[in-house]
């Protein structure tokens, strides 16, 4: 690893952290309410929002109906994309007269973007209009991000309460995250990032004459170029801080009206993992020990760094094939070195390898290079990242709560270790909390794994195209695998990003897709706010001589191992059949 890589990880992680903490105890503010007497007061706008949607902002709500609100909005909102996209061709703000979605692929979109995945089976600039970008996608990447926030904020207030049964109201919670975080956050981003480059118009594609003419695959002479145009910086701004991730470009944040300069990506890279870590220290504020968000945070970047590392140097080493040609791959003043293919130039490998970690490890999902490029190994790390729940920082919200999942089997295990009740910030951690965490946990590798095997026994290889019958993967052998496992490794963990040889907008993928989508997103949030109703009506235990402290380096050591040993012991022998093998068939001898 060179210099230059160390000094770009230490910049981006030392400003991360700055801004973390002020951010995060903002947002406490925010979710605590005017009552707590540092959050923005109850203003006309958000007045005007609980007249007009007929809320009660004082009603609390208990678990079940927190779980009613969160599954009305969103079920509502997946109807509503659906019927935006079926519609789109009769719909206004369409300029290049772009047809409706298909019926499986707008089912797929719809799950997608309500779940905060963000998977695209689709070309943005080719099949979607101006107004589904704004009114179904964009809208949904606030919205599903306003989800995630407040179901961590209702988790946060079981832990907190003593002996209550409500856990706050979800349409409060939603509108003040959207309004005081959300919105201010984006709209200052993408003024930032119009200053780079990014575009934001509602003008008709151009049609440009190329500088150096060229021939298309029947020997035909091409000389202009379409370049799509669009309202980008508004739907990039939200993609990124609510670590949705869907482009509006079919190449996302590698497309330069997207991402035309290093401080664009910069900007962008900072985003994708701000909220996640600032969250960390809103739990710290709202449970009233800082130190215990910290300990969270700590066990995140002890994981998310050396991977980082390890994703880095696996790139800058490149491929012995190529190696062997003679070719000069070795890091230099004049070039990145190593393995290059699938990377823009204008960020090489040290930016393309920390968004490739940071975006699987943030449930974002975007990417400014294409993962299905990077060396086995390289590409292991972000599959792995997403396969180990999505806690290493994980979607807004979404994360936390997953690593909160984790901190409650933790403390149960060291309770055993000491034969007393195990708790966690004085609540005793019993049957019913050990089960649910056991939901969320094993979930998504359930979703993972049997979601590939079905694939990988027939369905997913082909499928039929008119009248012809074509393959699904781009790739034989284990490198196919990997793009089927890595897709399914997207979906049941809510990510997004996708190895780009596999054909996925076809009925089977979007279908299947789209329920490990949903399930993993849903099923999942029902049994974390159950937890949290299960320990808000629960006493506070003072802490003894056999209590675990959450927020020393022995819990963070644990908490680690815990989500390693998980990962590990669940998706080990599928990687060998992927990545692993396809690295030990890279560097033996011919």
């Amino acid at each position: 690893m060179t210099a230059n890589s160390l000094i770009q990880l230490s910049l981006y992680l030392a400003v991360l952290l700055a801004l973390a903490k002020p951010l995060g105890v903002f947002i406490a503010r925010v979710l605590e309410g005017p009552a707590s007497g540092g959050g923005p007061r109850i203003g006309l706008l958000e007045r005007g929002i609980y007249q007009l949607a007929g809320i009660t902002p004082d009603r609390e709500m208990s678990w079940r109906e927190y779980a009613g609100a969160v599954m009305a909005l969103n079920l509502l909102g997946i109807l509503a994309v659906y019927a935006i996209l079926r519609l789109q061709g009769t719909l206004p703000l369409n300029p290049q007269g772009l047809a409706g979605a298909p019926p499986d692929l707008a089912f797929n979109t719809a799950i997608s973007f309500a779940s905060n995945t963000n998977w695209q089976s689709y070309g943005g600039e080719t099949t979607l209009s101006y107004l589904s970008q704004m009114l179904a996608l964009t809208v949904q990447n606030f919205l599903s991000a306003a989800t995630g926030i407040g179901v961590l904020a209702a988790l946060v207030r079981g832990i907190v309460r003593k002996t209550s049964t409500t856990l706050g109201n979800f349409w409060v919670d939603a509108v003040r995250i959207t309004l005081y975080v959300l919105l201010p956050l984006s709209i200052l981003l993408a003024v930032l990032l119009v200053s780079q480059g990014v575009i934001q118009n509602f003008r008709a594609y151009e049609t440009v004459q190329l500088v150096e003419p060229l021939t298309d695959a029947d020997g035909q002479p091409v000389t202009t170029q379409t370049l799509a145009m669009g309202p980008v910086a508004s739907q990039l701004a939200i993609k990124q801080l609510g670590t949705n991730g869907g482009g509006f470009f079919n190449v996302n944040s590698a497309h330069p009206f997207e991402n035309p300069t290093p401080l664009s990506n910069f900007l962008e890279l900072l985003a994708i993992l701000l909220i996640p870590a600032a969250l960390c220290h809103t739990f710290g504020v709202m449970v009233k020990d800082a130190r215990q968000g910290w300990a969270l945070l700590a066990a995140m970047v002890v994981i998310f760094v050396p991977l980082a590392i390890a994703t880095i140097v696996a790139e800058q080493q490149g491929v012995p094939q190529v190696a062997a040609m003679g070719v000069d791959a070795a890091p230099s003043a004049a070039q990145a070195g190593g393995n290059m293919e699938g990377k823009e130039v204008r960020f090489g490998i040290v930016n393309s390898a920390l968004w490739a970690t940071a975006t699987t490890a943030a449930s974002n999902g975007s990417v400014n290079s294409m993962h299905d490029s990077f060396t086995p190994l390289g590409g292991l790390i972000p599959m792995w990242l997403m396969q180990l729940g999505e806690v290493i920082f994980g979607g807004v919200g979404s994360g936390l709560y997953g690593m909160l999942m984790f901190a409650i089997v933790a403390v149960f295990i060291a309770g055993l270790m000491v034969g007393r009740t195990p708790e966690y910030l004085g609540k005793k951690i019993e049957a019913f909390e050990m089960k649910m965490a056991s939901i969320v946990i094993l979930i998504p590798p359930l979703l993972v794994l049997i979601g590939t095997a079905l694939a990988v026994a027939g369905p997913g290889l082909t499928y039929v195209a008119g009248e012809e019958t074509k393959g699904n993967l781009n790739n034989p052998g284990a490198h196919g695998f990997s793009e089927v496992l890595y897709a399914f490794s997207s979906a049941g963990n809510n990510n997004g990003s996708a190895f780009a040889g596999l054909t996925a907008n076809e009925p089977f993928y979007n279908i299947a897709l789209g329920l490990a989508m949903f399930a993993a997103r849903y099923w999942l949030i029902i049994p974390v706010l159950a937890i949290a109703g299960s320990l808000a009506r629960k006493k506070y235990s003072p802490p003894s001589a056999g209590t675990l402290p959450t927020h020393q380096p022995l819990f963070v050591v644990m908490l680690v191992s815990t989500v390693l040993l998980v990962g590990a012991l669940t998706f080990v022998p599928a990687l060998a059949l992927g990545p692993i093998a396809e690295h030990l068939q890279m560097i033996a001898p011919k």
